[in-house]
């Protein structure tokens, strides 16, 4: 794939995003399309949720006009815009849970069982290998479900999904393109598209947000980026992949994993809203908006050097690494999370 592909889906995606939220914004306040703050809102002000919408248009558009559309690809968009109308309905008037979570599972049916993309080799993280094609199956619903609930549960403040999409497609985005070859270069564009999109996005979204990616751009570039994490779990020519890319998606993961651990503990439904999300916590105590995004965002990308960093110790090494750094941060953010505002 040139060069030029790849630099021309990114700008045509951040152009299209750039251009398409000013009239999505206009129109939802003309119809009165506003998200109203709620208990576990961080903004005061009526504001639209549509940013989806340009989110999907840069990507689609650009992908099919510059990208290489094979089978995988092809079902990739077909599972992007059956999430995507949910979605939109979504945040157009509300929908119930178990109707996304159908949604959902059609749209991972979509992607692996006609598009063939799973995990089927560990590459030896867990000390497991090729695995059997039902378990692979499963881990992997398991994967894109997940992932894609937990960018939806981590957007809760200006910005702050936005710029760890923008980090995950970057990296996975960096990788297929250097490491690929022929196999993956589709896959480098799609990360570059989202890219696109994303930043054009985030041009509206940092504090003050003047719109919202809402439930049509979270599950979408949930799926877009669960996909692309598969994908890149299963290259030979990287070293420690499967490390890396837990790295990648450090924040999200981890966030989630926290956040349904103590609902189970606390005798809640893990799906149950509150506000004791990573994000909650540090505004809590005291960082403002900006300065937790730039945080979490940090911690991220240090996460990846680092896994970078030890790659060539292999993957059972890192497992030890990620086992004490969930730990310590556990500790941390329930510290936190205890600890008296003013204290």
């Amino acid at each position: 794939m040139l060069v030029i592909d790849i630099i021309l889906s990114f700008v045509w995606s951040f152009v299209i995003a750039v251009f398409a939220i000013p009239s999505i914004i206009y129109v939802a306040h003309l119809k009165n399309l506003l998200d109203e703050p709620n208990f576990r809102a961080v903004h005061t002000n009526l504001t639209p949720r549509l940013g989806g919408m340009a989110i999907f248009a840069g990507f689609m558009s650009a992908v099919t006009i510059f990208g290489e559309v094979n089978p995988q690809i092809q079902r990739l968009l077909a599972s992007t815009l059956i999430l995507f109308f949910i979605g939109l309905k979504d945040d157009i008037s509300s929908v119930s849970a178990f109707k996304k979570f159908f949604v959902q599972i059609l749209a991972t049916g979509i992607v692996m069982f006609l598009g063939d993309i799973k995990i089927n080799d560990f590459q030896g993280f867990l000390g497991i290998h090729h695995i059997d094609d039902r378990f692979a199956y499963a881990f992997t619903f398991l994967v894109i479900v997940g992932l894609i609930n937990a960018f939806n549960l981590i957007d809760g403040l200006d910005g702050l999904a936005g710029s760890l999409i923008l980090i995950a497609s970057t990296a996975f985005g960096f990788f297929f393109f250097k490491y690929g070859g022929t196999t993956y270069a589709p896959f480098a564009l799609v990360a570059f598209c989202l890219m696109g999109g994303i930043l054009g996005f985030l041009r509206y979204n940092f504090h003050k947000a003047i719109i919202f990616m809402g439930d049509t751009g979270s599950l979408v570039c949930g799926m877009i980026v669960s996909v692309m994490a598969i994908e890149f779990v299963q290259m030979k020519t990287v070293e420690s992949a499967p490390s890396i890319a837990v790295a990648i998606l450090i924040i999200p993961v981890f966030d989630t994993a926290r956040v349904f651990t103590k609902r189970i503990f606390n005798g809640k439904s893990p799906f149950s809203p509150d506000k004791n999300h990573v994000h909650h916590i540090l505004i809590r105590n005291g960082l403002s908006q900006i300065q937790t995004v730039v945080l979490l965002s940090a911690i991220n990308i240090l996460t990846i050097l680092i896994a970078i960093f030890w790659a060539n110790k292999g993957d059972s090494y890192m497992l030890w690494f990620f086992m004490v750094y969930f730990l310590v941060f556990f500790l941390v953010f329930e510290y936190l999370a205890k600890r008296k505002p003013n204290g």
